[in-house]
Protein backbone atom coordinates (compact mmCIF):
# COMPACT_ATOMS: atom_id res chain seq x y z
CA UNK A 1 0.00 0.00 0.00
CA UNK A 2 1.27 3.48 -0.53
CA UNK A 3 2.73 5.70 1.56
CA UNK A 4 0.24 8.06 3.58
CA UNK A 5 -2.95 5.23 2.61
CA UNK A 6 -5.13 3.64 4.63
CA UNK A 7 -7.73 1.11 4.43
CA UNK A 8 -11.21 2.41 4.54
CA UNK A 9 -14.57 0.22 4.76
CA UNK A 10 -17.32 2.45 3.60
CA UNK A 11 -20.81 0.95 2.80
CA UNK A 12 -21.76 2.04 -0.41
CA UNK A 13 -25.59 1.30 -1.91
CA UNK A 14 -25.45 -1.58 0.66
CA UNK A 15 -22.25 -3.23 0.09
CA UNK A 16 -19.34 -2.74 2.29
CA UNK A 17 -16.53 -1.70 0.13
CA UNK A 18 -13.01 -1.53 1.16
CA UNK A 19 -10.86 1.33 -0.46
CA UNK A 20 -7.20 2.19 0.48
CA UNK A 21 -7.42 6.22 0.44
CA UNK A 22 -5.48 9.31 1.24
CA UNK A 23 -6.49 10.74 4.65
CA UNK A 24 -7.60 13.93 2.41
CA UNK A 25 -9.77 12.34 -0.08
CA UNK A 26 -12.90 13.32 -0.55
CA UNK A 27 -16.03 10.86 -0.57
CA UNK A 28 -16.37 12.03 -4.31
CA UNK A 29 -13.16 11.20 -5.53
CA UNK A 30 -13.25 7.90 -3.66
CA UNK A 31 -16.61 7.37 -5.30
CA UNK A 32 -15.47 7.89 -8.80
CA UNK A 33 -11.92 7.32 -9.17
CA UNK A 34 -11.58 4.46 -6.95
CA UNK A 35 -15.03 2.69 -6.90
CA UNK A 36 -16.15 3.86 -10.22
CA UNK A 37 -19.56 5.38 -9.35
CA UNK A 38 -19.31 8.49 -11.74
CA UNK A 39 -23.31 9.24 -11.14
CA UNK A 40 -22.03 11.60 -9.07
CA UNK A 41 -21.05 14.97 -10.65
CA UNK A 42 -17.56 16.35 -10.01
CA UNK A 43 -18.67 20.71 -10.49
CA UNK A 44 -17.45 23.12 -8.57
CA UNK A 45 -14.81 20.79 -5.79
CA UNK A 46 -16.60 23.95 -3.61
CA UNK A 47 -19.74 23.01 -2.20
CA UNK A 48 -21.61 25.79 -4.32
CA UNK A 49 -23.29 23.47 -7.09
CA UNK A 50 -24.70 20.30 -5.61
CA UNK A 51 -23.99 18.23 -8.28
CA UNK A 52 -21.86 15.98 -6.36
CA UNK A 53 -24.48 15.32 -3.37
CA UNK A 54 -25.10 11.88 -2.15
CA UNK A 55 -27.04 10.51 1.21
CA UNK A 56 -25.22 9.63 4.23
CA UNK A 57 -27.47 8.02 6.20
CA UNK A 58 -30.78 9.24 4.32
CA UNK A 59 -29.86 12.78 4.67
CA UNK A 60 -28.22 15.18 1.59
CA UNK A 61 -24.13 15.57 1.47
CA UNK A 62 -21.61 16.94 -0.76
CA UNK A 63 -19.48 14.45 -1.58
CA UNK A 64 -16.46 17.44 -2.77
CA UNK A 65 -16.54 18.44 1.23
CA UNK A 66 -17.22 14.79 2.67
CA UNK A 67 -13.76 13.15 3.29
CA UNK A 68 -13.96 9.18 2.94
CA UNK A 69 -12.29 8.55 5.71
CA UNK A 70 -14.56 10.26 8.44
CA UNK A 71 -17.49 8.29 6.60
CA UNK A 72 -17.12 4.62 8.07
CA UNK A 73 -19.72 2.88 9.80
CA UNK A 74 -22.26 5.49 7.42
CA UNK A 75 -24.79 4.55 5.38
CA UNK A 76 -23.92 6.31 1.42
CA UNK A 77 -25.87 6.34 -0.97
CA UNK A 78 -25.59 7.09 -4.62
CA UNK A 79 -27.33 7.57 -7.55
CA UNK A 80 -26.43 4.32 -8.83
CA UNK A 81 -28.02 2.98 -5.87
CA UNK A 82 -31.54 4.34 -5.98
CA UNK A 83 -33.16 1.96 -8.68
CA UNK A 84 -34.04 -1.40 -7.36
CA UNK A 85 -35.14 -4.87 -8.72
CA UNK A 86 -38.88 -3.20 -9.58
CA UNK A 87 -37.55 -0.37 -11.75
CA UNK A 88 -36.01 3.23 -11.37
CA UNK A 89 -37.20 5.07 -8.10
CA UNK A 90 -40.29 6.97 -8.30
CA UNK A 91 -38.03 10.16 -8.56
CA UNK A 92 -36.28 9.36 -11.28
CA UNK A 93 -39.30 7.81 -13.12
CA UNK A 94 -40.99 11.39 -12.35
CA UNK A 95 -37.70 13.27 -13.82
CA UNK A 96 -37.96 11.22 -16.93
CA UNK A 97 -41.81 11.41 -17.34
CA UNK A 98 -41.94 14.93 -16.58
CA UNK A 99 -38.69 16.38 -18.56
CA UNK A 100 -36.87 17.93 -15.64
CA UNK A 101 -33.24 16.03 -16.95
CA UNK A 102 -32.07 18.29 -20.07
CA UNK A 103 -28.24 18.14 -19.99
CA UNK A 104 -28.34 15.63 -16.95
CA UNK A 105 -25.27 17.07 -15.47
CA UNK A 106 -26.98 18.12 -12.15
CA UNK A 107 -29.86 15.63 -12.19
CA UNK A 108 -28.36 12.67 -10.03
CA UNK A 109 -27.58 15.43 -7.02
CA UNK A 110 -31.07 16.64 -7.54
CA UNK A 111 -32.78 13.46 -7.65
CA UNK A 112 -30.66 12.62 -4.33
CA UNK A 113 -31.82 15.76 -2.87
CA UNK A 114 -35.48 15.48 -3.58
CA UNK A 115 -35.26 11.55 -2.41
CA UNK A 116 -34.38 13.10 1.00
CA UNK A 117 -37.29 15.82 0.94
CA UNK A 118 -39.73 12.87 0.08
CA UNK A 119 -38.86 10.39 2.15
CA UNK A 120 -39.36 12.99 5.73
CA UNK A 121 -42.56 14.36 3.88
CA UNK A 122 -43.89 13.00 0.21
CA UNK A 123 -46.72 15.98 0.00
CA UNK A 124 -43.68 18.51 0.30
CA UNK A 125 -44.90 21.82 -1.07
CA UNK A 126 -43.46 23.58 -3.65
CA UNK A 127 -42.00 25.91 -1.75
CA UNK A 128 -40.37 23.09 0.23
CA UNK A 129 -39.46 21.94 -2.72
CA UNK A 130 -37.03 24.63 -3.73
CA UNK A 131 -35.40 24.94 0.00
CA UNK A 132 -34.73 21.43 -0.34
CA UNK A 133 -33.31 21.98 -3.54
CA UNK A 134 -31.60 25.11 -2.82
CA UNK A 135 -27.95 24.10 -2.89
CA UNK A 136 -28.29 22.19 -6.09
CA UNK A 137 -27.70 24.20 -9.46
CA UNK A 138 -29.28 23.49 -12.63
CA UNK A 139 -28.39 26.10 -15.79
CA UNK A 140 -31.00 24.59 -18.29
CA UNK A 141 -34.41 23.77 -16.83
CA UNK A 142 -35.46 26.85 -15.19
CA UNK A 143 -36.64 24.66 -12.48
CA UNK A 144 -40.44 24.62 -12.73
CA UNK A 145 -40.13 21.12 -14.59
CA UNK A 146 -37.78 19.87 -11.73
CA UNK A 147 -40.33 21.04 -9.09
CA UNK A 148 -43.10 19.80 -10.79
CA UNK A 149 -41.49 16.06 -10.97
CA UNK A 150 -40.58 16.17 -7.10
CA UNK A 151 -44.10 16.77 -6.31
CA UNK A 152 -44.84 14.36 -8.68
CA UNK A 153 -42.49 11.32 -7.31
CA UNK A 154 -44.20 12.35 -3.90
CA UNK A 155 -47.76 11.97 -4.80
CA UNK A 156 -46.48 8.43 -6.02
CA UNK A 157 -44.39 7.41 -3.06
CA UNK A 158 -47.32 8.66 -0.61
CA UNK A 159 -50.27 6.55 -2.93
CA UNK A 160 -47.08 3.52 -2.71
CA UNK A 161 -46.97 4.00 1.04
CA UNK A 162 -50.77 3.87 1.41
CA UNK A 163 -50.96 0.28 -0.67
CA UNK A 164 -48.21 -0.95 1.65
CA UNK A 165 -49.47 -0.04 4.88
CA UNK A 166 -52.22 -2.49 6.62
CA UNK A 167 -55.88 -1.42 6.04
CA UNK A 168 -57.50 -0.78 8.93
CA UNK A 169 -60.32 -3.38 10.03
CA UNK A 170 -63.56 -1.64 9.03
CA UNK A 171 -65.96 -0.72 11.78
CA UNK A 172 -68.93 -2.18 10.39
CA UNK A 173 -71.15 -4.71 11.68
CA UNK A 174 -69.81 -7.73 9.06
CA UNK A 175 -67.49 -9.91 11.39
Amino acid sequence: MPVGKRICALRVNGELREVAVEGTATLLEVLRYELGLTGSKQGCDEGDCGACTVLIDGRPALACLSLAVTLEGREITTIEGLAGPKGLHPVQDAFDEHGAAQCGFCTPGMIMSAKALLDRDPEATADEVRTALAGNLCRCTGYVKIIDAVRAAGARMKREQSERSPREPSSGGDA
